[in-house]
């Protein structure tokens, strides 16, 4: 039993009692856990996965200076999740199912190409726990967008059982990267987010929100922020982290349409206002909550029903809405088939 990401010799042994008690594992008929021994799971799948498991994203990049800079995050891939569940409950304690859906072509908006994408529910069951599920999505032409897609839902369906939920509090941190834009010097894990650190009760609300993570030498004071022409505060360079770490998520069209309307600006760090700045992550935040509502409806209604609710609405594709009042249309009009 792999130790590395799931810490299997430091569990509690109820722990590792609760899949004996499934005579029939196997036929998904196993019966509930206690609620003593459901807390000692959820709160194991719940640990940061170890150091080791994790590597570096670059989601924005810029020149300073001549240097090439990245904002980056942490992420694990899906073999992490799944050491972790086999060493928390056995492979024989847990199964997943996946159902694959594509949609029509239609022109994208980042590069107005016309594609198709492929949508991936899984659904994932802890025997005696419960089930949970969550869709991953990817463009029909990139070569692998079955398994990113199917990888993406596998995730999302762990952390809704706490396993990787932890990673979602990052924001991102800027670092060096090298020439294939990989992080020079690899940055270093807060406390709360360490096995050690976690079992020790630190949580990441605990952390001053600019030291989630930290670089091996720290930065100087006040923090530049990239494509800014003057230093700025700790707690600015914090929401502009912040704002920029929703680009992805949210989609060129909807993170750009948010900073034209609510700040009127073209990037985060053109933006003086911290009121400005709230304002707006505080929007993104929400229109990302929107997003996940609609992927959580389209996998249970199928990806079908979208495009006649888009089409009525003047868009060929979810990738043209650029506000949250369009974005509220939508979920409105797709609840009732839900």
């Amino acid at each position: 039993m792999s130790t590395t990401n799931g810490h299997a010799k430091d569990l509690p042994p109820a722990a590792h009692e609760q899949v004996d008690s499934h005579p029939g594992v196997m036929t998904g008929r196993a019966p509930r856990m206690s609620a003593k021994k459901i807390r000692v799971l959820v709160a194991e799948l719940e640990v940061p996965f170890d150091a080791s498991a994790i590597e570096w994203r670059a989601v924005h990049t810029s020149k300073v200076n001549g240097q090439l800079r990245g904002q980056v995050i942490p992420y694990a891939d899906q073999r992490a999740y799944i050491d972790r569940l086999n060493a928390l409950v056995t492979p024989a304690g847990w199964t997943r199912r996946y159902a694959v859906h594509s949609t029509a072509n239609f022109r994208r908006s980042k590069d107005d190409k016309v594609a198709a994408k492929v949508f991936v529910t899984c659904d994932l069951t802890i025997f005696g726990l419960g089930s949970h599920s969550a869709t991953g999505e990817e463009w029909a032409d990139d070569e692998n967008a079955g398994t990113s897609a199917e990888a993406q839902a596998f995730k999302r369906a762990c952390s809704c059982f706490g396993l990787g939920r932890y990673l979602y509090h990052f924001t991102g941190v800027w670092v060096d990267l090298d020439d294939r834009k990989r992080p020079k010097t690899r940055p270093r894990l807060a406390g709360w987010a360490t096995p050690d650190g976690w079992r020790q009760g630190l949580r990441p609300q605990q952390q001053p929100p600019n030291q989630e993570v930290s670089q091996e030498v720290p930065l100087a004071k006040p923090t530049a922020a990239p494509g800014r022409g003057e230093a700025v505060s700790n707690e600015d360079a914090e929401l502009i982290r912040q704002i920029e770490g929703m680009a992805e998520p949210l989609g060129k069209r909807l993170y750009r349409g948010l900073l034209k309307r609510v700040a009127r600006a073209w990037k985060p760090s053109d933006i003086s206002e911290p009121t400005i700045m709230r304002k707006l992550l505080a929007d993104m935040q929400a229109g990302d909550r929107m997003l996940s509502q609609l992927a959580a409806i389209l996998s249970r209604v199928g990806p079908d029903k979208l495009p006649p609710i888009l089409r009525s609405l003047g868009l060929s594709s979810l990738d043209y809405v650029d506000n949250l009042d369009t974005l509220k249309k939508i979920l409105a009009s797709l609840e009732p088939t839900a």
